[in-house]
């Protein structure tokens, strides 16, 4: 639906910001308060006479009339609190609230604040006695000729004086004789700044910046920069003077340090910002900001955005800069000329007849109006600068052309207006100088500054073996010294994907150097190898020494963190491949094991081997494009809350959490012996990396509810509408590492990856059947449906590791188990719900014969017992009966049976469907009944397991709620496969009854399973 804007303000900005946004197809009005004549009654463009200085009836005027955003042109309504007035009732307005206003607001402020947070700027002194203002002037070791008034002074309160006199009378102007009223109680003094004046301006949406393509305002009243100081004559843009590296540069030291400052500051600063800036030879340095669009730079800014101003306001204010950027007409300049009333800065006449309007705009040419009025249906001026003439061109020199063509059409007697707008940049233009390697786009003083700040970097990563010393041709390494006897090399190379777009839009570099690192040693240690030394290639557009010192320095402590050398690298620049902001990156990392270590040992990998599972960090550095269409189809920006991860964290805060570098972690371990193969899981997910380094005939079993996996991926799955097999193919869901055991070893190698990380027995090896999948991941579905259950942990971990965090305590489920014997798989429910985050609470334990090692085990953990001897009943549905009268008696909802050896009656299984649970010693539906260990071993099977489900009336029928497989193995007894079997259920058993006391399962009308997504409470 068509919006209706407000736009708060009457110069030639509003009108242009009025012009621009009632081209959007979004917009069905734009009201102007007060506006001027070129806003009255132009197509969708109408003026409002509501007052625009009382909010309240602001406030009001824009819910009787459906306004949908109100867009503040000038400083004053900015500093009175408009936008906070109107966004607290309830109204939406583009522009900073006043805490943030003070930037442009208080000139003291201003560079105080730039003060704290390190942003460049002229060196200055503050002040509200005049005679200590004088004094600094005299004293002070710089040219302290710039005088400001600290307030709002409608553009027009700073003086550059000639000598120290000069800049004293300034002082006394303001202070004493009131100059600029209320605005000069405090004044500013600064040194003067010699160079190019330019201005740079951006959107914010409180967190990134989008800065907008360089322009210059015309102070001064004449040509050559004559005359007084005024509003501004005129402007053009794009600057020549400043380019895309200087641009980058500005963007990072000024812009987004102003926006992070006060994010920092508690005013996050949303809207437009504007940095007049010197441009210096010790480089830009700011002059004042100003907290709105400048006037007339609008004019000049606005014809050249290529993007919806409707959407870019509404990108910025949801905080989606970031994957919205404006696109701007960069084959194009815009020069605006201002024509201004005769006796302008001084007094003037109004209600002078404008003409020739209407002809200026059939030449192509847009004239927007600034102090102008309506007069018996004509136009009269009614202010100083009373309307400006503005060209868009293929050149700069062509469209001021234009433009002065323009304002000779106007019928403006007496006008003031300047000819030489651009006169600045046209000599810059007209500059005849021999090219340098510079003016291609390569700044080789600025690659040997970052191998300058680099070299300590890298030096503090030498290690036995090399000394890291950086500037040869070539890095050395010595493999004796290293302690290697029969070495074979190992090589690996990797990058980092298109996380880096995330990165780059996030202004987070570091990160990424571990993220390279990481990617290329974890796929060394599959071999067995230690990573010795380490090469990076940077490569770029446009080389900013600050953002690749970020990315190296990250390099070369994530080359600490490994233990390999950061032995050389290159950094490339290439203008022309990449655009401003853009770079790439590639890691190649060099380790050596010895000969008889080599792994994976194919030879010794046997089914029946266990899998264990290294925790990941998240999503480490692979499957981007697809989180990034995920994040585009949620309408989600990386400066959105997370709807995952830690609490206050940005969506691009937790995609950029680096990847865990394993090699001081595994490499003791893999030394030991122990480990027969390691996977490191990377692109392909788990279900391609793992049967990399296992024998072909053999296949991976997994089970997603023995591991943690972060919220990051159930969210993914979730908004993407993944399949698991996408999920796993394309994530590593966890888990960072798979390390292939003997069943012997596992719980030894466990417990030393425990010291140092999450860890889990996750999975087993098994004979892999003829057309069967290489890999099976059990339960990931659910997991990843209903994220982390109420409790934080899905399942009895045969390691003891638990999932997630355990969170408030939850409303438990009431349950009761049934038994008949010694009760080994109640004791594992019984210790599952002893978890102070259980869902489940067993509240009465039941057998139907007396004595038994059950009860006393229920009776230990200060559980209830009963015995209902089916014995002393003539028929089951009397024993049936009174086993449902005690279930009543202690109201049980849901009931699992353990080793209860009684058949069930129709009546008693309807009642309690969906309630009643049972375990079966073998992957059903197949072996069911009784001996189902033996019918396994008869039939040959290759794998067995166990099966949670719900009981039905026909004989282990039910739907099924967990499994886990257990391989049969060559030699394998009824006796030890049941023992293998029994381990399973010990933990499957507990799983279930999590699943269904947390009502994460339901079984459905259809009695099949339902998969219900939990909350928290």
């Amino acid at each position: 639906m068509a919006e209706r804007v407000l736009v708060i303000g009457s110069g030639g900005r509003e009108h242009a910001l009025a012009w621009k946004l009632a081209q959007s197809p979004n917009v069905q009005q734009v009201l102007v308060a007060p506006g001027n004549a070129g806003t009255a009654n132009c197509g969708k463009i109408s003026n409002s006479e509501v007052s625009v200085s009382n909010h309240t009836i602001l406030a009001q005027f824009c819910k009787d009339h459906n306004v949908g955003l109100v867009v503040v042109g000038p400083e004053v309504p900015l500093a009175a609190g408009i936008v906070d007035d109107l966004t607290a009732a309830g109204v939406l307005c583009f522009g900073p609230t006043a805490k943030a206003a003070q930037l442009e607001g208080s000139k003291s402020f201003s560079k105080a604040f730039m003060e704290r947070h390190g942003i460049p700027t002229a060196r200055w002194g503050s002040f509200t006695d005049p005679q200590e203002a004088c004094k600094y002037i005299r004293t002070a070791s710089i040219q302290a000729l710039v005088v400001k008034a600290s307030g709002l002074a409608a553009g027009k309160g700073v003086i550059v004086a000639k000598d120290q006199e000069e800049a004293c009378q300034a002082v006394m102007d303001i202070m004493k004789e009131k100059a600029f009223g209320s605005a000069g109680e405090t004044v500013v003094v600064e040194e003067l700044l010699e160079g190019e004046e330019v201005s740079c301006l951006c959107f914010s949406d409180g967190s990134l910046v989008s800065p907008m393509p360089p322009a210059q305002d015309h102070k001064r009243l004449q040509d050559g920069d004559l005359g007084p100081n005024t509003g501004g004559m005129g402007a053009y843009c794009p600057t020549p003077q400043v380019s895309e590296e200087l641009l980058q540069q500005i963007k990072e030291s000024v812009l987004q340090k102003t926006v992070d400052g006060m994010k920092e500051e508690g005013a996050p600063y949303v809207g437009v910002l504007y940095a007049g800036l010197m441009l210096t030879k010790q480089g830009p340095k700011v002059l004042e900001f100003n907290c709105r669009f400048g006037d007339p730079e609008c004019q000049v800014l606005l014809p050249l955005l290529k993007t919806d101003l409707y959407e870019v306001l509404m990108n910025t204010l949801n905080g989606k800069l970031s994957s919205n950027p404006p696109a701007w007409h960069r084959d194009s300049s815009a020069v605006t000329v201002v024509m201004a009333s005769a006796g302008y800065p001084g007094s003037y006449q109004k209600g002078v007849e404008i003409t020739g309007l209407s002809q200026v705009q059939e030449m192509g040419l847009q004239v927007f109006h600034a102090g102008t009025a309506l007069k018996e249906g004509g136009v009269v001026s009614s202010g100083g600068r009373v309307l400006t003439v503005t060209a868009v061109r293929s050149s700069l020199e062509t469209a001021l052309q234009a433009a002065n063509h323009g304002v000779e059409a106007v019928g403006f007697p007496r006008a003031v207006y300047r000819r030489d707008i651009g006169h600045r940049a046209i000599a810059h233009l007209n500059q005849r100088r021999g090219l340098t390697y510079k003016d291609s786009g390569v700044d080789i003083a600025a690659g040997n500054k970052l191998v300058d700040m680099i070299k300590p970097l890298a030096k503090a990563t030498s290690r036995a073996g090399c000394n890291a010393e950086l500037g040869g041709f070539a890095g050395l390494f010595d493999l004796k010294a290293a302690g290697f006897v029969d070495p074979i090399l190992v090589s690996g190379t990797d990058g980092v994907g298109t996380k880096l777009k995330i990165a780059q839009a996030c202004g987070q570099h570091a990160g990424l150097g571990q993220d390279l690192v990481a990617m290329c040693v974890n796929d060394v240690l599959a071999q067995g190898a230690e990573p010795l030394f380490f090469l990076d290639y940077f490569s770029c557009g446009s080389l900013d020494v600050g953002v690749a010192a970020s990315v190296i320095g990250g390099i070369a402590e994530a080359c600490r963190m490994a233990g390999c050398a950061l032995l050389g690298g290159e950094t490339a620049e290439m203008p022309g491949v990449y655009g401003p902001g853009e770079y790439d990156l590639a890691g190649f990392c060099v380790g050596a094991v010895e000969r008889g270590a080599l792994l994976p040992r194919l030879g010794d990998i046997t089914e029946g081997d266990l899998l264990i599972g290294v925790a990941s960090s998240g999503v480490h550095s692979n499957g981007f494009s697809l989180v990034r269409k995920v994040l585009e189809q949620a309408n989600l920006s990386y400066s959105s809350p997370a709807p995952f991860g830690k609490s206050g964290q940005t969506i691009g805060e937790v995609l950029l959490t680096p990847t865990k570098i394993y090699s001081r972690l595994l490499l003791p371990i893999l030394r030991s012996g122990s480990i027969k193969a390691y996977a490191h899981i990377t692109g392909g997910g788990l279900l391609e990396n793992i049967p990399r380094v296992l024998p072909q005939e053999l296949a991976v079993d997994l089970d997603a509810s023995r591991w943690s996996i972060p919220p990051v991926f159930s969210w993914l799955q979730r908004e993407g509408a993944l399949s698991k097999e996408e999920m796993a193919r394309t994530f590593n869901c966890g888990l960072g590492a798979v390390l292939v055991v003997a069943p012997l070893d596992a719980q030894r190698v466990l417990s030393q990856l425990q010291a140092h990380e999450e860890a889990w027995i996750v999975g087993s090896l098994a004979h892999k059947q003829p057309g069967a999948d290489p890999v099976v991941v059990r339960n990931l579905e659910y997991i990843l449906r209903t994220g982390p259950s109420p409790s934080g942990d899905l399942g009895v971990q045969q390691n003891g590791g638990c999932h997630g965090n355990s969170g408030t305590p939850q409303k438990t489920t009431r349950v009761a188990v049934l038994i008949s014997g010694t009760g080994t798989n109640l004791q594992a429910l019984i210790e599952q719900a002893k978890r102070p985050s259980s869902s489940a609470e067993i509240v009465v334990v039941i057998s139907n014969r007396p004595g038994v090692q059950g009860l006393k085990r229920a009776s230990l953990a200060g559980i209830q017992t009963r015995v209902v001897d089916h014995k002393l009943f003539g028929s089951r549905a009397e024993f049936d009966g009174t086993i449902d009268g005690v279930l009543e008696e202690f109201k049980v909802e849901v009931v699992c049976l353990a080793g209860f050896m009684r058949i069930l009656t129709g009546p008693f299984v309807k009642k309690w469907n969906g309630k009643l649970l049972n375990i079966h010693p073998s992957l059903l539906p197949s072996f069911k009944g009784v001996n189902a260990q033996k019918q396994a071993l008869q039939a040959g099977a290759r794998v067995s397991g166990c099966t949670v489900h719900f009981v039905a009336e026909e004989v282990d029928a039910g739907a099924i709620i967990v499994q886990e497989a257990v391989p049969v193995l060559v030699g394998d007894t009824e006796e030890s496969l049941s023992a293998r079997i029994r381990e399973a259920e010990h933990r499957a058993f507990p799983a279930a009854l999590e699943l269904v006391a947390s009502k994460a399962v339901q079984l459905g009308e259809d009695r099949r399973i339902d998969w219900k997504s939990t909350t928290h409470a």
